[in-house]
This record gives structure tokens, C-alpha cells and sequence, in this order.
């Protein structure tokens, strides 16, 4: 099988630190890759040059496209890099409000991305909208309410029905659970499990939490000082950590 995504020797550094060296790793489609780590540690850094935010210092990032197959999307021009991120490509923010539009309505929200891709009938636009507004468990009464009606819950609801909406094929998440209240955490686990299962998602999820990781990641990452240390299948790694730092993680002896 093709992997959907084959990162080779990715490094960022900012002067004489380091972000993020030397990663490399592949993704298949279906796969769910978590990375964690302490805070400083590179795991923000990684996601943030995968999915085009940032530019590394070398490296590349093979991404299996529709029409061309695998194609370096750090050489890819910024159309095009503009148009993945519409299309096959998905971020999750940490902080719903940047990854939304606070001036519009929940239903624009959604309709937006669809029209990024073409869409452009109007009441075929408000259906999906109201379809995915049920789908994130979101009353479709609140459509033309504007997120900052919203509960935090509810806006990363609101941001994952806007990315989902096209049908990437990847999604970036970084501290997709981040900031919420832990009841609110776990209903939102619970429906992203579901999403990612259901419509066969590939992701990447930065987070600082490993009950997040072991619900939702088939394979690990452990970073330390914008290295990788430790890899391998999520429940092999948290139940049995080979590494020093990962075993103070598993231990929570070391505050991340």
C-alpha cells in the first residue's frame, strides 16, 4: 500500500534551537499518528511544517495526491499548497476561534469551504451545513447563530463540521481537546473517534495528553528536544515505554 503521507529528515530550527530534527515517518490511509511530548519539545513545531504553516530548513513531505500520486508539498507553489488545505487537507486549532469565522453563522461557517471547492447552490450548501451541524451534535435551530454564541464545546464542534465538511483525507489536529472542561473533553473524543472511524480519516494529533493519544492514535510518537526518541504502536509504547523519557511520561513524574 501507498503511504498516504512519507516525511523524510524534517528539520526546523529558529537560530541555534532546534524545532524539530531530523523526523521522519510515514502515514497510511485509515492511520491515526499521535504525537506527544512536554511542552517545548517540538511536537507543535512538526505540525505546524506538515501542514504548511511553517517552512522547515530541509526535508520533505510526500503526500500521495489524487491526480499525480506522491508530490513534495514543500515544492508544491502556494496555489496549489492553498488548494490542498481546501480539499484534502484539514486543520484543527487548538483555540476554535482560529480556525473560525466569529462574524458569520455556524451554517456560514460550514458553507464557506464548500464554496472554496465550487459548491454553489444555495440550498444545497444549507443542507449539508444543517447535515453536518447534526452530525457534530449541534441543534440545526442554531445554523444562523454566530460561533461567539457559542460555547467552547460547541465552537470545536462547529470548527470540526467546517473542516470535515469536504472530505479530506488528512487532518491535522493540534490539541484538538485543549482548554476544555473534562466532561466536554470526552464527549468530544467520543464524536471524533467516531468521525475518524466512520469516514476512514487519516490524522495527526499533537497532544500533551495520553488519554487522548490511547483513544484515538493507532501509532505513537515521543518527542524530546525536537527529536523523536520513541515510536511504535500507541498501546505497545504507553504499556511498555523503552525509553527513559517516555517512561517518566507514562508515569506523569514529568508535568507536560
Amino acid at each position: 500500500m501507498t503511504p498516504l503521507l512519507d516525511v523524510r529528515s524534517l528539520t526546523k530550527t529558529y537560530g541555534s534551537r532546534t524545532g524539530c530534527a531530523d523526523v521522519s515517518f510515514t502515514l497510511y490511509p485509515g492511520e491515526v499518528m499521535g504525537i506527544v511530548g512536554e511542552s517545548g519539545s517540538g511536537k507543535s513545531t512538526l505540525l505546524n511544517c506538515l501542514a504548511g504553516h511553517l517552512e522547515p530548513d530541509r526535508g520533505a513531505v510526500l503526500f500521495d495526491t489524487r491526480a499525480d500520486g506522491p508530490r513534495d508539498t514543500l515544492r508544491m507553489s502556494e496555489p496549489e499548497r492553498r488548494m490542498l488545505g481546501r480539499t484534502d487537507w484539514a486543520f484543527v486549532h487548538q483555540n476554535p476561534r482560529d480556525g473560525l469565522r466569529m462574524r458569520i453563522s455556524a451554517g456560514g461557517n460550514v458553507g464557506e469551504r464548500l464554496m472554496a471547492v465550487g459548491a454553489r447552490h444555495y440550498g444545497e450548501i444549507r443542507e449539508a451545513a444543517e447535515d453536518w451541524l447534526d452530525r457534530v451534535e449541534i441543534s440545526t435551530n442554531r445554523i444562523d447563530d454566530r460561533p461567539a454564541a457559542f460555547s467552547g464545546g460547541m465552537q470545536q464542534r462547529l470548527q470540526i463540521a467546517r473542516n470535515l465538511v469536504t472530505g479530506p483525507r488528512l487532518v491535522f489536529m493540534d490539541e484538538p481537546t485543549g482548554g476544555l472542561d473534562v466532561s466536554v473533553q470526552a464527549r468530544l473524543l467520543d464524536l471524533l473517534r467516531g468521525l475518524v472511524r466512520r469516514m476512514g480519516l487519516s490524522a495527526i494529533v499533537v497532544t500533551h495528553d495520553l488519554a487522548v493519544v490511547r483513544l484515538l492514535a493507532d501509532r505513537l510518537m515521543v518527542m524530546k528536544d525536537g527529536y523523536v526518541v520513541e515510536t511504535g504502536l500507541t498501546d505497545q509504547v504507553l504499556d511498555d515505554p523503552q525509553h527513559g523519557y517516555t517512561q517518566l511520561l507514562v508515569s506523569s513524574v514529568l508535568q507536560v
